[in-house]
């Protein structure tokens, strides 16, 4: 089993900066995807941004040019940098991973979810 901690949320004034980090851990043999979702109240969650084992990333449109995905393959982390916040990004940050996990003769598949860290972005 993989679990991911979150950190990083908080409170910020409208134009600020976070950084949110995820860390996983358990028996990892390897991760492919590792992403951010968010979920406002009232709003189904959707993708922010992800990032391959590669390095490949996309984004949501709205946040393209302001947030940056980056992950440490070496501790399994991944991170979120957010510029210029606004307040309608108000939401709980949700980090995403998957992979193999267990053994490397017996790997088997995963995908787990954070639980979740609160961004309030004020205005």
């Amino acid at each position: 089993q993989v679990q991911l901690v979150e950190s990083g949320g908080g409170l910020v004034q409208a134009g600020g900066s976070l950084t949110l980090s995820c860390a996983a851990s358990g028996s990892i043999v390897g991760i492919n995807n590792m992403g951010w979702y968010r979920q406002a109240p009232g709003h189904e969650r959707e993708l922010v941004a992800r990032i391959t084992s590669g390095g490949s990333t996309n984004y949501v449109d709205s946040v393209k040019g302001r947030f940056t995905i980056s992950r440490d393959n070496a501790k399994h982390t991944v991170y979120l940098q957010m510029n210029s916040l606004k307040p309608e990004e108000t939401a709980v940050y949700y980090c995403y991973a998957d992979g193999h996990s267990g053994s490397y003769v017996y790997p088997r598949p995963f995908a787990s979810w954070g639980q979740g860290t609160q961004v309030t972005v004020s205005s």
